[in-house]
């Protein structure tokens, strides 16, 4: 993994909580059992995986694929692996995985240049990250496991649902915020 352009200002760029990850964790939290082993897939400040770990009161572990947002993530006090995905983990091992992807659709010719592109885009319909995704968790999962997926409208929700479903996965809409730009989603998906 490369050290992309990390720093605006001076300051490492780690994605920040904002509407996204806050519906995501207030979602997620009554859903996991103090006795689960969580991983949160791209963590960036850390935040949700530390409300989980806190209120939920489940073990937690953390990935991601940004040197910055991993130190942020540990400084939470939330073990954390510099990773793509789930890419490290052996298979059947989490009871629930959590992910806020990067979502946002971006133009073909964009570099993602530094850590916040890589945090906030997913390609020219904002799911190349979220397919991947998809492709591969299924794996990790223990038997009765369950993933909680962030997704936008921009995204196109119903297109998710369809790639989750070609993988195996049941899905359910449980949370739902809506903006003027669009519409936030917290889907759980199972097997």
């Amino acid at each position: 993994m490369t050290d992309l352009g990390a720093r605006r200002g001076g300051e490492p760029v780690v994605y920040q909580p904002a509407e996204d990850s806050h519906l995501l964790a207030a979602t997620v939290t009554p859903e996991i059992g103090g006795d689960e082993l969580v991983l949160e897939v791209g963590s960036g400040s850390g935040v949700v995986a530390a409300q989980l770990r806190s209120e939920a009161g489940a073990t937690v572990v953390a990935t991601d694929v940004n040197p910055h947002a991993c130190a942020a993530t540990a400084a939470r006090g939330v073990p954390v692996v510099r990773a793509d995905l789930v890419a490290p983990f052996a298979d059947g091992v989490f009871d629930v995985v959590v992910f806020n992807p990067p979502y946002l659709p971006s133009h073909p010719d964009l570099d993602r240049e530094d850590w916040l592109e890589v945090a906030v885009t997913g390609g020219p319909e904002g799911r190349a990250v979220i397919d991947r995704f998809l492709h591969d968790v299924a794996r990790v999962l223990a038997e009765r496991g369950r993933v909680f997926l962030l997704v936008s409208s921009l995204t196109g929700v119903d297109s998710v649902v369809e790639t989750a479903a070609a993988n195996g996965f049941s899905a359910a809409a449980i949370g739902e915020e809506s903006f003027p730009f669009e519409t936030l989603t917290v889907l759980k998906l199972w097997r």
